[in-house]
């Protein structure tokens, strides 16, 4: 890997994210040669999608490349908080913690990465005897309020003042207890747990049991890089979208392992990637809420520099764009056809995702993989 410079590193760990918190700090963290302590974590709850192997996993990349110390944080107890799996911890662990480091792998493969270079930490082993992890969970409580940690349950797929089992009022606090407790600077995450950095941010300046500390011994706030959440694959309820109903469509647009319909998951086979994608709503000329042009930038050109479109003389003959600006516009301006976009999103994720299906070959990931299934199918 080459050196890069601050501004290069800047450049590649903003890349396709919709925001940093702290985005000074990590110039001065580059800048003083900082050691970058990177993880996100994953809840065990049922199959990946591509938004979390593939986008997720090829910002993690990124990261690695900028120079970071990456590691995935596996999170069976806040998935046993959650009730995923039926809330059976014995499940959890046994099945789900093993599928998800499987997947995230093949992920990390997926997006031309070494799994190697990733770390993986499991959250019931590091709490055990981990006094000073419950030191910290106690001292960011104390540093909060409940009406935030109500706010907070959103990070966890809940509404905000939805009815909740209490121990879900514990999870954000975990959450963040897992950055300090870890040592971690560099936090990732999608930007549907915002309110998790936002408090680890608030907090870190006043905790004295696992301050982050810089060279200098001085304490300092983590920085937080949110990557983009992808839309699902279907028709939103409200179309056409006035502007004041925006940000209600956007949230019931995102990509949901709930909602199959909506995603590709990261070990769909090559009929089932064509057959949704071909499904998916992709209306001509739209290029807001559209989630083929939404994947489109974040797993196309994320990964490759030319997409290309074949099509028939007829419509055009086929077509490479070298930027997903140049996509966008022809799309905008009905110089691409919905059918030819679709063709080529499926044709390209079948491939992108082929490493996956490859490491998922062997007999034993074979039998993980069903018994994940029949797991999913009885709970």
């Amino acid at each position: 890997m080459k050196n890069l410079s601050v501004e290069e590193k800047i450049t590649l760990i903003k890349r396709n994210t919709e925001e940093i918190l702290g985005e000074e700090d990590l110039k001065k963290m580059l800048e003083t040669k900082e050691d970058l302590r990177h993880y996100i974590g994953f809840e065990v709850s049922g199959k990946p999608h591509v938004g979390h192997g593939i986008v997720c996993m090829s910002k993690v990349k990124d990261l690695h490349d900028a120079g970071a110390k990456v590691s995935i944080f596996i999170a069976d107890y806040h998935a046993w908080i959650n009730n995923k799996l039926g809330g059976d911890l014995k499940i959890i662990k046994e099945v789900g913690v093993n599928f998800i480091k499987e997947v995230l792998k093949a992920g990390y493969k997926c997006v031309g990465g070494d799994p190697n270079d990733l770390k993986f930490v499991t959250g019931s082993e590091f709490y055990h005897n981990n006094d000073l992890y419950w030191q910290t969970f106690i001292e960011i409580s104390k540093n909060t309020t409940l009406s935030r940690m109500l706010r907070s349950i959103t990070i966890a797929g809940r509404e905000e003042g939805e009815g909740v089992e209490f121990a879900m009022l514990l999870y954000p606090a975990m959450q963040v207890a897992d950055i300090f407790a870890q040592n971690l600077n560099l936090v990732h995450a999608g930007l549907d747990q915002r309110k998790a950095q936002v408090i680890a941010r608030d907090v870190a300046l006043q905790l004295k049991y696992s301050p982050l500390l810089n060279k200098k011994k001085e304490k300092v706030k983590p920085v937080a890089v949110h990557g983009h959440l992808l839309l699902g694959l279907n028709k939103p309820s409200v179309w056409p979208i006035v502007a004041e109903r925006k940000q209600e469509v956007w949230s019931q647009m995102k990509m949901s392992k709930s909602v199959p319909s909506s995603a590709i998951f990261m070990l769909d086979d090559e009929k089932t990637i064509e057959k949704k994608v071909m499904e998916s709503f992709c209306p001509e000329g739209e290029i807001e809420f559209n989630p083929l042009i939404d994947w489109a930038k974040y797993i196309i050109f994320a990964l490759k520099k030319e997409f290309i479109i074949e099509r028939t003389q007829k419509f055009g003959g086929n077509k490479t764009y070298s930027s997903f600006e140049e996509l966008e516009k022809d799309f905008k301006e009905k110089r691409l056809h919905p059918l030819d976009l679709k063709k080529a999103i499926a044709k390209e994720l079948i491939e992108i995702l082929k490493p996956a299906r490859e490491h998922f070959s062997s007999p034993k990931l074979k039998e993980l993989k069903e018994k994940m299934d029949k797991i999913l199918i009885t709970r």
